[in-house]
C-alpha cells in the first residue's frame, strides 16, 4: 500500500501510511481504541476504500468479530462454505484443537468460536493472513496454537497482518497508528 489514508465517520484515522509485506513477514499493528488498526485490516481486505492511496494485495483470509459460519450447521459443514477439500478442513481444526467439528456452529463457546474463525483461515490457501484481534477470548493453550499456526503459514512463504491490543509471541514487524 502506497501513501494511504483512511476515512471514517468523517474523522481521518490516518493519513500516508505506506506499507509492504513480503513473504515470511508478519506486521503487528497497534495502537489506541478507534486509531484505525481495525479499518486498515478492513482496507487490505477490499471491504473498505482508502480516501487516498493505493493498496495492492495478495488473495487473503480475514478473521475479524464476525463468524462467518453458519450458526445451524455443524462446524465442519459450515466451514466446508469456504473450504471444499474435508483433509484441509481437518487439518485446521486440529491446528486450532478444534476436533469437534459435529457440534453445531451455535453451541461454541467464545473462545471456541474465535478459534473457529481462525481455523477458517488456517483452512484457507490464502498467501495473505489479515487477524483483526486474533487473541480475543483465546486461552493460553488456544493462543500457542495461533503461534504454531502463524509460524508455518510464515515458514511456507505466507504473510500476515494481524492488529492486536496485546503482543503477539514471534518475530513481528510493529506498525503503531
Amino acid at each position: 500500500m502506497m501513501d494511504v489514508a483512511c476515512l471514517r465517520g468523517g474523522r481521518m484515522l490516518f493519513e500516508g501510511l505506506d506499507l509492504t509485506l513480503h513473504p515470511g513477514e508478519a506486521v503487528h499493528v497497534t495502537g489506541a481504541n478507534g486509531s484505525g488498526k481495525s479499518s486498515l485490516i478492513r482496507l487490505v481486505a477490499g471491504l473498505l476504500a482508502p480516501a487516498a492511496g493505493s493498496i495492492d494485495r495478495a488473495d487473503c483470509a480475514l478473521a475479524d468479530e464476525k463468524l462467518a459460519l453458519d450458526r445451524e450447521l455443524s462446524l465442519d459443514r459450515a466451514l466446508a462454505f469456504w473450504i471444499d477439500d474435508p483433509a484441509r478442513r481437518s487439518s485446521a481444526l486440529a491446528a486450532m484443537g478444534l476436533e469437534i467439528g459435529q457440534v453445531p456452529v451455535r453451541l461454541l463457546s467464545t473462545g471456541q468460536r474465535q478459534r473457529a474463525r481462525l481455523a477458517r483461515v488456517v483452512a484457507s490457501d490464502a498467501p495473505l493472513w489479515l487477524l483483526d484481534e486474533p487473541l480475543n477470548g483465546l486461552d493460553q493453550d488456544a493462543v500457542g496454537l495461533l503461534d504454531t499456526a502463524v509460524r508455518n503459514h510464515l515458514d511456507n512463504g505466507g504473510a500476515v497482518l494481524a492488529a492486536s491490543h496485546v503482543p503477539m509471541a514471534g518475530d513481528w514487524r510493529s506498525l503503531a497508528l
